[in-house]
């Protein structure tokens, strides 16, 4: 038997929760997260006051009318489940050094992420954004195993998706010319960075799907570790010939041991599958129970590392704003690197 932690500690005295955005990731994780780690919440925000109605409806909470009612509230976290475009628009209006919960991506590109990296240092924000796998019960055990010692030094990351991801649900995509690695694997590059670091550079190919309107949607990347690290992501979201033969997994393996992880909430969307989390240590695998899923678990323990943070609980904001930067900076750098061709093949010239 391996114990391993799963969750986070909540914080002693929980601190009530402003949320702005009335969209799917508010009905979907955060609200019922919320609900379930008995935080809070509020009240609620959205220009579009009947959206906003509607959820407060069904979640059993006040709305504000505008902005500056919400940013109005006193000792509160700010949550902002909203689109990237519209984070520094909130956020140069917010309290100075409130605790903000900022929804990822951190915004659309380096210089969004940049400017909101400012904003917070400027306004003293105790801000962090909600990369929250790195929350979620498999990935608090795997990096407690790694943390312990459990599989020695890591030396390989395998992330292999092969899915079939209804983006037809959210049509605003289909105009975006960055959607894969943005919106979806800079989860899994976040991820890999809070155990390997940052990496060295970035090789990357993005792109989309014969006939499918969503501009990117299979990527291949290599982070470069140097000479001990072997990093790769191979993901593919148009893998639709049944479920029998898709996948969504890591494999990490050390010097002492290896991690497989299974993501079940991307398989067979938006309904999901249990994660999994097996771990060996030589001799044979072993399956480590779950208490829990990324989704939703996941957003409660990132809420509550930011409270405790907030409060003095807890001296480091795990995936602060700077932090973060660097997941935006890789991000960054794999667009940059799939706009360049690769090294071009000799071809023999016979004279």
């Amino acid at each position: 038997m391996i114990n391993l932690n799963q969750e986070w500690i909540k914080p002693k005295k929980p601190i009530p929760i402003v949320i702005f955005g009335a969209g799917s990731i508010a009905n979907d994780a955060h609200l019922p997260a919320y609900e379930k780690s008995g935080f809070k919440v509020l009240g609620i925000y959205d220009p579009d006051i009947e959206k906003a109605q509607n959820l407060a409806t069904k979640f059993n909470l006040d709305i504000f009318h505008s902005l500056e009612e919400a940013i109005d509230q006193e000792n509160v976290i700010f949550d902002l489940a909203t689109p990237p475009e519209v984070h520094t628009e909130i956020l140069k209006f917010l309290p100075e050094k409130s605790g903000v919960l900022i929804q990822k991506p951190m915004g659309s590109n380096l210089d969004e992420a940049t400017k909101i990296l400012e904003i917070c240092n400027t306004r003293s924000l105790k801000a962090a954004v909600n990369f929250q796998l790195r929350f979620a019960p498999m990935m608090i055990a795997l990096k407690d195993a790694i943390n312990s010692g459990l599989l020695g030094t890591i030396v390989d990351f395998d992330a292999w998706l092969a899915l079939d991801t209804p983006w037809s649900l959210w049509k605003f995509l289909e105009n975006l010319p960055r959607v894969e690695i943005l919106l979806h694997s800079i989860h899994y590059f976040d991820f890999i960075r809070s155990i390997l670091g940052n990496p060295i550079g970035v090789k990357a190919k993005t792109l989309g799907f014969p006939g499918k309107k969503t501009s990117n949607t299979r990527t291949a990347a290599i982070l470069d570790y140097g000479k001990d690290i072997r990093c790769a992501l191979t993901i593919n979201h148009n893998h639709s010939f049944g479920r029998k033969f898709q996948a969504c997994e890591f494999r990490i393996c050390g010097t002492k041991g290896a991690a497989y992880v299974h993501l079940g909430v991307n398989l067979n969307y938006p309904e999901g599958e249990p994660d999994k989390l097996e771990i060996n240590l030589g001799e044979k695998w072993i399956n480590i129970p779950l208490k829990g899923s990324w989704f939703i678990e996941s957003f409660g323990n990132r809420m509550a590392q930011l409270q405790r943070f907030v409060s003095g609980e807890e001296s480091e904001l795990i995936a602060g704003v700077k932090d973060s930067w660097d997941t935006m900076a890789l991000i960054e750098a794999a667009y940059k690197n799939n706009e360049s061709p690769g090294t071009l093949v000799p071809k023999y010239m016979n004279k």
